[in-house]
């Protein structure tokens, strides 16, 4: 009998979903400069309403992803795609920095059990050699979808204001997560459209789908490996959550550019970040052949790739012509994001079937620095007279750091083991 493909419908929700994720999430960093101007926000406190999503995104991760492990994806992406959907409308109501400040810190909330359940899915859905370039091909999108949002908002605000630009987005979750309830089961035994066949290659990643509650933190908290995991992720959001947030402003205040010149410099470092997240898995599974260890071709792919974020950053603060400046942060955003589908699959081997709440932890620990970035620019410039290579130095500093930690990360080591040994 030859296998249905039910499991690609999953890979194609995980790849719409995050493409709306990233719409969502970018669509303030382009309205930032019509925000400040109606409202009248400083940069301190536009870097504290962008900082507000990334704390409320790090502080719920890790019980989004718990919540995957034991009720299951298709409970949870329902419900908190239609929450932070509802949020992305309330953006377009605010009406001073502390009403935007606590809606954006309830939207990042609501964000936060996204990628660790959409990981989970691929636990329970995918077989082990095709889990990392699934993870690829959905952060490709999810990049992908960051980079066209510029653009979007800029084609938007030619019809709309930037209040209404908001109410539009919503519109997409809610369409997803319709869509989503219907279609999607959490085990794949349960989905009406699976034959045996496909069963059969499912077998051992269906152990992974719900009901796992009982995670071993105590092993978490004692692992080496764990820990280098986060602290990595800490690094690599650190200097990208910049493209996010402030690069829109740092175009028009620094490089002098116009809105439509900046929307579309804007998506660059996104666009090419999504084309590293694609190449990826190629070039792990490159490396891999000569190494015949996938742990040790993520470790030297990773670590050699932050290293290159960092001097590609630091040619684009010299670079006076700002689209080779874009080309080279662009350029530091694709080795950057190469070491991007690597953390996340090594969720899925470190965790087995607790990879909900490992990606949750590592995530989190990226979002932490995603809180404290855009508030640490908006300092730097408010301190130093608006000196933007400055705060882009701070990023270059953080990224050797993050390629150190991969140097050390042996991410064939599974918890969930360990935790049925001690069992």
């Amino acid at each position: 009998m030859r296998p249905t493909t039910v499991r690609r419908g999953v890979l194609w929700a995980a790849v719409t979903l995050g493409v709306i994720t990233y719409i969502d999430r970018v669509a303030i960093s382009q309205a930032a400069p019509f925000m400040t101007r109606d409202l009248g926000f400083s940069s301190s406190e536009m870097g504290a309403a962008f900082a507000a999503f990334a704390w409320g995104y790090a502080l719920f991760e890790v019980p989004g992803g718990w919540l995957g492990d034991w009720l299951g994806a298709r409970k949870v992406l329902t419900r908190i795609v239609i929450w932070w959907s509802a949020f992305t409308a309330f953006t377009g109501m605010v009406w001073n920095i502390t009403s935007l400040v606590v809606v954006r810190f309830l939207f990042g909330a609501g964000e936060a059990g996204c990628f660790p359940n959409l990981t989970k899915m691929f636990s329970a859905w995918l077989p082990r050699d095709e889990r990392a370039r699934a993870q690829s091909i959905m952060w490709m999108s999810a990049r992908w979808g960051g980079a066209i949002t510029p653009q979007l908002v800029a084609w938007t605000l030619l019809f709309v204001n930037w209040r209404e630009t908001f109410y539009i987005f919503a519109a997409l979750g809610v369409v997803w997560a319709a869509i989503f309830v219907w279609w999607y089961r959490d085990r794949p035994s349960e989905h009406p459209k699976i034959n045996a066949a496909e069963l059969a290659l499912l077998e051992d990643a269906e152990k992974n789908a719900v009901g796992n509650a009982h995670v071993p933190w105590s092993q978490l908290v004692k692992s080496k490996d764990i820990w280098l995991l986060w602290a990595q992720y800490f690094c690599v959001s650190w200097g990208w959550y910049f493209y996010i947030t402030w690069l829109p402003t740092y175009l028009k205040n620094a490089r002098g550019l116009e809105l439509a010149q900046s929307a579309l410099l804007a998506g660059l470092p996104l666009f090419l970040g999504g084309i590293g997240c694609l190449a990826s898995s190629y070039l792990v599974a490159y490396v891999a052949k000569f190494t015949q260890d996938v742990g040790l071709a993520r470790r030297w792919v990773s670590a050699g790739s932050l290293t290159a974020a960092a001097g590609f950053l630091t040619a684009a603060a010299f670079l006076s012509d700002p689209i080779l400046a874009m080309v080279a942060m662009g350029m530091s955003s694709f080795t950057n994001d190469l070491t991007v589908p690597s953390a996340w699959s090594a969720c899925m081997d470190i965790g087995g079937r607790f990879a909900g709440s490992v990606s949750g932890s590592m995530n989190m620990m990226g979002n932490l620095a995603g809180g404290l970035a855009p508030l640490a620019v908006g300092f730097i410039l408010d301190w130093s007279n608006q000196d933007w290579n400055l705060a882009l130095f701070v990023s270059v500093a953080i990224y050797f750091l993050g390629a150190i930690c991969w140097l050390f990360l042996d991410s064939n080591h599974r918890i969930d083991q360990d935790d049925e040994a001690e069992a």
